[in-house]
């Protein structure tokens, strides 16, 4: 991925979803050429000269301080995601071809045992911990169950995108598919600004750009989302609808991953629909999973 035509594409995409009246500057009318405002808006915004802003749009953010960095986002009306996404787009945008301007890229594939047990003794919850580009690193066995459909075809990495954008199943599994597939983008995206000489990444981003036509369109739309909290509306094909909320950490033992753990409202359906999944589980003979090396990459 070329950091600053990264760079370039995130600016224009954010002033584009923006007008003059939404940002309290007058519209003099007139054709505009591009979506959005213009340029010398932004910078007029951000306070600074319009040749400047422009330098950053083109890609290079040398002597960018944060100060500036937050002008601009104040400018654009980014949320936190995506002001995080600035600064990491603006940090790689002048790295180049030199190889030590290139941070290093933390591969995590397996949990620490300790995490493992950790979880494996979480049994009424389902819990899924994966890697910033979404590779499936462990679960405990109700995890694994509620997310059985993902490991069911042998493949090196079991990969929440893969399943999203190539496996059929996904579109009844997730009953609000296409919100979940603009999220899982958007997460990918995040990751991109974090990690852009990452190329399982770029491997991935290019195989689902070539396989999927609307991840294509979603990833060039430059939308960023940080997995934090949310809700998981899924059926699944043993136990039915369930409403799931979700909590991410990430362990401290194990940096760069992401431990999900899902939950229901005590004495709702969708908390029915939990034990009844893990008395389903309890009964089967299949071994849980999946093992370090089931998963990794």
């Amino acid at each position: 991925m070329d950091n600053r035509d990264e760079l370039r594409a995130f600016l224009t995409s954010r002033r584009a979803r923006l007008t003059p009246q939404a940002v309290g500057l007058p519209d003099f009318g007139g054709r505009r050429r591009v979506p959005g405002l213009r340029r010398e808006e932004v910078a007029l915004l951000a306070g600074m000269s319009v040749e400047y802003y422009k330098r950053l749009e083109r890609g290079n953010a040398t002597g960018f301080s944060d100060v500036v960095l937050d002008g601009i986002a104040r400018a654009l009306r980014l949320d936190e995601a995506e002001h995080r996404h600035l600064f990491d787009l603006a940090r790689t945008a002048n790295d180049g071809d030199r190889p030590r301007a290139r941070r290093p890229i933390a591969r995590t594939t397996q949990v620490r045992p300790t995490v493992q047990q950790t979880i494996d003794a979480m049994s009424t919850v389902p819990v899924f911990v994966q890697n910033g580009r979404l590779d499936a690193v462990a679960t405990n066995a109700l995890g694994r169950a509620l997310f059985s459909e993902m490991f069911t075809h042998p493949q090196t990495t079991v990969n929440a995108a893969r399943y999203v954008f190539l496996d059929p199943r996904a579109q009844t599994f997730y009953r609000h598919w296409e919100a979940d597939a603009r999220q899982i983008v958007a997460i990918l995206r995040a990751e991109a600004g974090r990690s852009p000489y990452d190329t399982a990444l770029s491997g991935l981003v290019g195989e689902l750009s070539t396989r999927n036509d609307l991840f294509r369109r979603l990833w060039g739309a430059h939308d960023v989302k940080e997995h934090r909290t949310g809700l998981k509306i899924v059926h699944h094909p043993v136990v039915g609808d369930l409403d799931l909320t979700f909590e991410s950490m990430e362990p401290a033992s194990n940096p760069g991953l992401t431990l999900l753990a899902f939950s229901a409202a005590p004495g709702s359906p969708s908390h029915e629909g939990l034990q009844l999944l893990a008395n389903w589980v309890a009964t089967e003979t299949t071994s849980p999973g999946p093992t370090a090396a089931e998963s990794s990459v």
